[in-house]
């Protein structure tokens, strides 16, 4: 839902790269190049970025509004 503050494993912080992250991805860059600009060396860490879905702004059109 929320892109988690730190890696589940290594306990880096990973929650302000989200954004930077997102914004390179839709320039085109490579997942390469992003990880090494941000300075994500270990998979975990790579993981979390990689397979993080915000859904958040779906679960809320579904919330009533009364």
């Amino acid at each position: 839902m929320i892109i988690p503050v730190r890696c589940y494993t290594c306990g880096k912080v990973m929650g302000d790269k989200w954004d930077i992250y997102q914004q390179k991805i839709n320039e085109g860059k490579n997942h390469k190049e992003i990880f090494r600009e941000l300075k994500v060396n270990r998979y975990c860490c790579k993981i979390i970025l990689k397979s993080h879905v915000n859904l958040i702004d779906k679960i809320l059109e579904y919330e009533d509004n009364e």
